[in-house]
């Protein structure tokens, strides 16, 4: 007997709903606080900008959008960039309001012209390098977390020698096998939260070789409202956070066809592109405002509808609603600051490898034939560029990784779109 399907404006009893949300936030929960932990952030306040977030996007989208916003990864590299280099986490907040202002910018552009310019700009033998560069570029980051190599002193001089750490080792090893092998072997639910089982499995280990401190969690009270932090305007923190902007543009579509697909309905015409970009847009800009991670629609969640055929926007809703009321339960806030360094290098060895692998996976889905020199030059222009560790100095503005290798390969693409309207481009097959 096939199962019911719960279409997107479709409301379910309380009693189905509860669990049906709580699922969705179990599902977004490991990587909405693992990008917040990552930056030096504040879980909670992440909590409570992406449920705020859902709820605008729900109420612009008028219903029509099935979809969670949750902590974006496409924001890392450069947000840790700007914090080491030209200050703390507020400067990096002025580049996520243009974020979110981009999008709102970016809705209009969409409603009356369309997407093909997108294509033009940045084409998938640019989109799959770039995203692949995001989680090769943090790689390094998730070793030294994890004991398996060195960090790097205040003024870039390794520390020697380096030695293991037993019970470093032992306990982000067991993190990232369980990451390992619950990736591959859960079923059903359990399929699409294997991260956040990782993440409880590790500290469970750190805990029983006693590297957690819980004095935090015994200390904190039960009610307690997230830490809000104003931006400092920074046209540097900008420039840096802009190129990841289109990355994220191609992702957000990307999962509205997904979406679309998964609930039968061409979610692209209505409610509209526009209008989901819109709301994001929103989202984020209050998310900068406040201090919290830029906001991103979730692939977590996009499977959880895909399992259980419930795609309603109401059950969404409550999800959003039960991470504002997690947001402010001082004592879960609390415990997420205990989860020792090695627990999350062993988790990110595995999240930053397959965001990696996403990269790459986009080449084979949108079917990027590299006998076309033209796609061929642009992949390889773009992986080199992003992890040679070349950077170029814009002024006081550094752009590195994943920031350079977008911009050039939004500059090359453009080049060779103006080169094949001139009838200068060598269209044969290498």
């Amino acid at each position: 007997m096939s199962r019911r399907i719960v279409g997107i404006d479709q409301k379910l009893p309380l009693f189905e709903s509860l669990p049906l949300s709580f699922q969705h936030l179990t599902a977004m929960f490991g990587g909405t606080v693992l990008a917040p932990v990552l930056l030096g952030v504040d879980p909670s306040i992440a909590l409570l900008m992406n449920g705020i977030g859902t709820l605008v996007y729900a109420w612009v989208t008028k219903g029509g959008i099935p979809a969670y916003l949750g902590s974006s990864f496409a924001f890392i590299a450069p947000t840790l960039l700007i914090i080491s280099v030209y200050g703390g986490y507020n400067h990096a907040q002025s580049g996520f309001i243009f974020f979110g202002m981009f999008f709102i910018l970016i809705s209009f552009v969409v409603k009356k012209w369309g997407t093909r310019w997108i294509d033009i700009l940045m084409p998938p033998a640019v989109m799959g390098a770039v995203v692949a560069i995001i989680g090769l570029e943090l790689a390094p980051v998730a070793a030294q977390q994890a004991g398996l190599c060195p960090y790097p002193t205040a003024v870039g001089k390794i520390v020697e020698p380096f030695v293991l750490n037993g019970p470093v080792l032992i306990v982000s090893m067991s993190t990232l096998f369980i990451g390992i092998f619950g990736s591959v072997m859960f079923r059903g639910f359990m399929q699409v939260i294997p991260i956040l089982v990782a993440v409880i499995g590790g500290y469970l280990v750190a805990h029983a070789m006693g590297l957690v401190d819980t004095t935090a969690i015994n200390n904190a009270a039960w009610f307690a409202l997230p830490k809000f932090h104003a931006p400092v305007f920074d046209i540097k923190a900008i420039i840096i956070i802009a190129p990841a902007c289109i990355v994220v543009l191609a992702e957000h579509i990307s999962h509205l066809i997904v979406t679309g697909r998964i609930t039968g309905s061409d979610l692209m015409k209505k409610p509209g592109l526009h209008r989901s970009l819109l709301g994001d847009g929103l989202s984020n800009v209050l998310s900068g405002f406040a201090g919290s991670t830029p906001n991103t629609t979730y692939g977590e969640n996009i499977g959880v509808m895909a399992i259980t055929r419930v795609y309603s926007v109401w059950v969404i809703r409550g999800a959003a609603v039960m991470a504002i009321l997690f947001s402010c339960i001082g004592k879960i806030s609390a415990a997420i600051s205990t989860i020792p360094t090695p627990v999350m290098g062993g988790i990110t060895l595995l999240l930053f490898g397959v965001i990696a692998m996403q990269g790459l996976r986009m080449y084979v889905e949108q079917k990027v034939d590299f006998s076309q020199n033209r796609n061929m030059v642009l992949g390889a222009v773009a992986f080199v560029a992003g992890i040679s560790g070349a950077g170029i100095s814009i002024g006081s503005v550094q752009l590195k990784g994943m920031a350079l290798a977008a911009v050039i390969g939004v500059v090359l693409s453009l080049v060779f779109w103006i080169f094949d309207k001139l009838g200068l481009m060598n269209t044969e097959a290498a």
